[in-house]
């Protein structure tokens, strides 16, 4: 083989190199975010549900115009596991944990799986990348936050 044909094939190795790692990170990417997405959609499902449980009465197993009392046991949420308290919660998106509830508001924490190291668990909190999404849901609002 000549030379030229020789810089050519090193020339196009390399190339092929740099494509691949760019792919490799623009899917790491893509399913970092598609994670966030769906934990998005799944706090608002949760804050959907909290402001049906906060409008029924209390005599109907509802919250009776308050959020004090709200956990993942009294509204309707798709959940793998829930703790014995139920105020924290996962599925395959991440970990869910509702707190500071009162008459008024109350606060979802979410840790999205990809930003969680290792198996996630009920007492998983996010410990790479930008961190957790935070809503703040009160009678008819919802305020999201991510923490990044």
């Amino acid at each position: 083989m000549g030379q030229q044909q020789l810089l050519l094939v090193i020339l196009v190795t390399i190339i092929v190199g740099i494509a691949t790692v760019v792919a490799i990170n623009t899917f790491s990417n893509s399913a970092d975010s598609a994670n966030v997405d769906a934990v998005r959609n799944d706090v608002a499902s949760i804050a959907a549900a909290a402001q049906g449980y906060y409008i029924k009465p209390a005599m109907l197993g509802g919250g009776g115009n308050s959020f004090s009392a709200i956990t993942f046991n009294n509204i309707a949420f798709a959940a793998d596991s829930v703790s014995a308290n139920g105020l924290t919660a996962i599925n395959s998106n991440g970990v869910y944990v509702l707190t500071n509830g009162d008459d008024a508001e109350f606060t979802i924490t979410a840790h999205p799986t990809s930003r969680i190291a290792g198996t996630p668990t009920l007492s998983s909190t996010a410990t790479e990348g930008a961190g957790s999404l935070e809503a703040t849901v009160g009678e008819s609002t919802t305020t999201f936050d991510d923490n990044q």
